[in-house]
């Protein structure tokens, strides 16, 4: 009997997701547990496994296409066998509930990754294919998927298949007709630009009059519905305030800099939360909820946009703990295997520009939380000190700026700027934030 696959719901706040590639082309063979089709989500990327075998008879939502959750978009079945009830019964349904969908897809699942000699070793069914294809051995490579699960760009990085290359650049590249396989790339790591591939295919049929088109949809679409929901409906304000690091550069070197500054404003941050749980709060219809637990966002930049991952209850992790769980999160988000819950349930949101040179900059909240913390570079600069006879002499010392945005609705000006105080008052004095092992 035939019967649909639906677009699976990826999170609890996801409202739609965009059919990117189907790997299976109509009329042809279903495998329960082989690749599907890709999905773009408002906050992943994410490859899904068919959970029954058959034909695709029909797909009704092809590369590009946004559907709302349930919705319909294939129909597998025997071949020959009518459907076209099905999709009459979905037509119908389309200005009504839905009947309850069978979900005929299903994740990728999360297994521990191997970890010694002869322990069995999880690898995606679209990463054995494509290892099969490229003939790579793939028992001995370190996975970067959910858990240590070896995924496609494992696979191609191993067989030197991997072409990296900037979202633009690609669509830039399909405009243009340029294969990237043969672009050398100037961007960070090798990474390929636009510029690249424009000047790759300058004799080609792209020109710089031609106009390039990056759609709205998935995650960039959310973030821009988001940011203006933000503003929109957050009375925002900003306080800002510099910080001298030497104390953290002290602090990390007796280390031995097995954590880095980022770990330690998180921690510095953290311990300000707790301190000013008024700080640490959401509006709710009932009023204020002050949150007794601190679940910290850190803000990762993607190539398509941006996501933030959360360390859940971050204010039981030591520093050392802290700082393994951030570049876990990090790098998982980077690798596109998330899981929804590692993304939701933040109460407050930590975001790093610093690396890219900015000094400082304004971040926009991340609702329903009330805050969010920018942090510029460490920067050499000119500081007024007094010495011991009671001048003052100039000296230099690194120095970094912090600026807080604050939801006004729920916290005042006084308390947002005692928080921001405190966050300098720990860096500048890391032991103060010690009342645990590091």
């Amino acid at each position: 009997m035939a019967e649909r696959v639906i677009m699976p719901k990826q999170g609890l706040q996801m409202t739609e997701g965009t059919i990117i590639e189907w790997h299976v082309s109509e009329g042809g063979e279903v495998l329960e547990g082989k690749p599907l089709f890709t999905m773009e989500t408002d906050k992943l990327t994410i490859t899904i496994d068919a959970m029954t075998s058959g034909t695709l008879l029909k797909i009704t939502a092809g590369p590009g296409s946004t559907v709302p959750i349930t919705g319909l978009i294939a129909i597998v079945g025997k071949p020959g066998e009518d459907i076209s009830a099905l999709l009459a019964e979905t037509a119908s349904a389309s200005g009504a509930a839905a009947a309850e969908p069978v979900l005929l897809t299903k994740p990728p699942p999360a297994m521990a990754a191997a970890k010694a000699a002869g322990e069995r070793v999880f690898i995606s069914p679209r990463a054995k294919a494509r290892a099969t294809e490229l003939g790579v051995q793939w028992h001995g490579i370190t996975g970067s998927g959910a858990d240590g699960m070896i995924i496609e760009k494992d696979i191609l990085a191993a067989s030197g298949s991997a072409v990296k290359a900037t979202p633009l650049a690609k669509k830039t590249a399909a405009i243009a007709g340029v294969d990237l396989t043969n672009v050398s790339g100037a961007g960070s790591h090798g990474k390929i630009t636009r510029a690249d591939v424009l000047a790759a295919g300058s004799g080609s049929r792209i020109s710089r009059s031609e106009r390039i088109i990056v759609p709205m949809r998935g995650m960039r679409k959310i973030i821009a519905e988001r940011m203006k929901q933000s503003q929109n409906e957050n009375a925002q304000a900003c306080h800002r305030i510099a910080v001298r690091m030497d104390e953290a550069f002290r602090l990390r070197e007796t280390m031995e800099k097995a954590v880095g500054y980022n770990d330690i404003i998180a921690l510095a941050t953290i311990r300000a939360l707790r301190d000013f749980p008024a700080i640490n709060a959401e509006l709710t219809t009932e009023g204020i909820w002050q949150k007794n637990f601190v679940n910290l966002g850190i803000a990762v930049a993607l190539d398509d946009g941006l996501i933030v991952p959360v360390v859940k209850d971050a204010d039981m992790l030591s520093l050392r703990e802290l700082s393994v769980k951030i570049k876990e999160l990090a790098g998982r988000a980077r690798a596109g295997t998330l899981r929804p819950a590692d993304y939701s349930g933040g109460t407050f949101t930590l975001s790093n520009l610093g690396m890219f040179d900015l000094e400082e900059f304004t971040a926009i909240i991340n609702p329903p939380e009330a805050g969010i913390l920018a942090v510029g570079k460490i920067e050499d600069t000119p500081v007024a000190v007094s010495t011991k006879n009671g001048n003052k002499a100039v000296e230099i010392h690194p120095v970094m700026k912090l600026t807080l945005s604050y939801d006004h609705r729920i916290v005042d000006g006084a308390p947002a700027a005692q928080f921001l105080s405190r966050i300098k008052e720990y860096l500048e004095n890391p032991y103060k934030m010690f009342l645990d092992k590091i």
